[in-house]
């Protein structure tokens, strides 16, 4: 696991998924910091057979692989940032407080709030109510998941639109 400071986003098929993802990796590019891609996939419910089993789980595991692999290649030829990718197997929450609390370099958790009439989504929901996504405590950024493109890269671009200097400690 890297030391460096790193944005992590959790890959989904929501149509606001790519705005958290955008988010992240711009401000991962501007200041050095790293992304690491969680995606997800739930239990395979057992079957009669274990082959049918196995091969449910293998189909779920090959789809997120994909996903996750066309939103990291995405980022990579926007900004040349290398995406970290992690697939698991479980409940979504269980997941995320893993690996928050497994790796200390990830600083932030950044996620895109849905517009639709099925709101905010569970996960900016369970962050509106203060629950807490890991045992350390871990800031939750919100993007607005129906913001244009231009909109969220400028948005994510601190003032003046270049990277902050860094700024020497004081004497």
């Amino acid at each position: 696991m890297a030391d460096r400071f790193r944005y992590l986003v959790i890959a989904d098929e929501s149509p606001e998924f790519p705005a958290a993802l955008t988010y992240a990796a711009r401000r991962a590019k501007l200041t050095d910091a790293g992304v690491v891609l969680l995606r997800v996939i739930a239990p395979t419910p057992p079957a009669e057979w274990v082959a049918v089993s196995e091969e449910i789980r293998r189909e779920a595991a090959d789809a997120a692989e994909a996903l996750a692999e066309r939103y990291a290649a995405e980022v990579w030829a926007e900004s040349g940032l290398t995406v970290e990718i992690i697939i698991r197997e479980g409940d979504l929450k269980t997941e995320i407080k893993r690996l928050i609390d497994e790796d200390p370099s990830i600083k932030v958790l950044a996620l895109a709030a849905g517009a639709g009439a099925g709101g905010p989504g569970p996960l900016v929901t369970q962050a509106a109510r203060g629950q807490s996504f890991a045992t350390r405590p871990v800031p939750v950024l919100i993007v607005p998941g129906a913001l244009p493109r231009e909109q969220l890269l400028a948005l994510a671009e601190p003032e003046g639109g270049a990277a902050p200097a860094e700024t020497p400690p004081a004497a």
